[in-house]
C-alpha cells in the first residue's frame, strides 16, 4: 500500500491516504484476528485439530502479518522493505490459494462442515471467495505503480478473506440458508467505510471499491449457482469419495452438534 500521487487521477492534486490505509489495515487485521481468539477463548475451537488445519491457520494468519506489516512500511515510507516483503507475499499467496483448497476439501470429507453450511455449496464458496480475493490481489500487484489502485485493491482482497472471521462473531445459525452469503458480504462494511471518505476527502468514490464489490458479489453469485447445478453435485461426489459422505445429499444441512 502506498499514498496517492499529483497525477493518479487525472492529475488532480491528492491527499496523502498512507496514514489512512495503515489505520484501516489495523483495524481490519485486528477484527479479522477477533474472530477466531474469541471461538479459542469460548471453548469453540482447539489445538487438537489435525495437521492441515494447523497448516492453513498458520499461513492465514502469516497473511494478516504480511498485510499489517505492509500497510505501516508504506506508511512509514519504507518503501524498499515494503516491495521486499510484497515478493515475499507472492509466494505466501500461492500457500494460500494450496492450503485454502485443501482445508475446504478436508472439511468437507471428515465431515466437519458447521451445521449452517450445505457442504455441497461451502465447497464451491470458500474457493470462490479465496479466488476472488486473489484475483484482487494480482491486479493490485499489476497496478502496483497506481498507487491509488494498488491500496485500495489490496485492501478490497483483504476484505474478500475476512467472512470466516465474522462468521465467527456472527449468530450464524439464525442466518440458514444463507449464512455463508451474510458472513461474506459482512466485511462489506468496510469497504463502504472507505469509499465514504474517499467520497469527503477525495470527492468522489474510488471504483476499486466498486470492483472489491462486484468481485465478491459475482464470486458468492457463482458459488450459489454452480452449488445448485450439476457441476455442483459432481464436484461434491467426487469429494467425497471413499469416506462415509459418499452417496450423500450434499445439499442437506448437517445436523447440529450434540450438547
Amino acid at each position: 500500500m502506498a499514498s496517492v500521487g499529483l497525477a493518479d487521477t487525472g492529475g488532480r492534486a491528492q491527499t496523502d491516504d498512507r496514514g489512512f490505509f495503515r489505520t484501516l489495515a489495523t483495524v481490519m487485521a485486528i477484527m479479522q484476528v477477533s474472530g477466531f481468539v474469541v471461538q479459542l477463548a469460548m471453548g469453540r475451537s482447539s489445538f487438537g485439530a489435525p495437521l492441515i488445519v494447523h497448516l492453513h491457520a498458520i499461513a492465514f494468519m502469516g497473511w494478516v502479518a504480511i498485510f499489517l506489516a505492509q500497510s505501516w512500511l508504506a506508511a512509514s515510507g519504507a518503501m524498499a522493505r515494503h516491495r521486499l516483503l510484497g515478493r515475499i507475499a507472492l509466494f505466501w499467496a500461492c500457500a494460500l490459494l494450496v492450503l485454502g483448497v485443501l482445508i475446504t476439501v478436508e472439511t468437507i470429507r471428515t465431515g466437519r462442515t458447521p451445521f449452517f453450511f450445505q457442504p455441497q455449496h461451502f465447497l464451491l464458496a470458500n474457493p470462490a471467495t479465496l479466488f476472488g480475493a486473489l484475483g484482487l490481489l494480482a491486479a493490485a500487484v499489476v497496478l502496483r505503480k497506481r498507487q491509488d489502485w494498488h491500496a485500495r485493491l489490496q485492501i478490497g482482497s483483504f476484505v474478500m478473506l475476512m467472512g470466516p472471521s465474522f462468521g465467527r462473531l456472527l449468530p450464524m445459525p439464525l442466518m440458514t440458508p444463507y449464512a455463508f452469503e451474510i458472513a461474506a458480504l459482512a466485511p462489506l462494511v468496510f469497504v463502504v467505510f472507505a469509499a465514504s471518505r474517499d467520497r469527503r476527502v477525495q470527492k468522489r468514490i474510488h471504483p476499486a471499491w466498486a470492483l472489491t464489490a462486484a468481485v465478491l458479489v459475482s464470486a458468492l453469485v457463482l458459488a450459489r449457482l454452480l452449488a445448485h447445478s450439476p457441476v455442483g453435485a459432481a464436484l461434491y461426489a467426487a469429494a467425497v469419495a471413499g469416506t462415509g459422505a459418499a452417496g450423500s445429499n450434499g445439499m442437506a444441512f448437517p445436523p447440529p452438534p450434540m450438547p
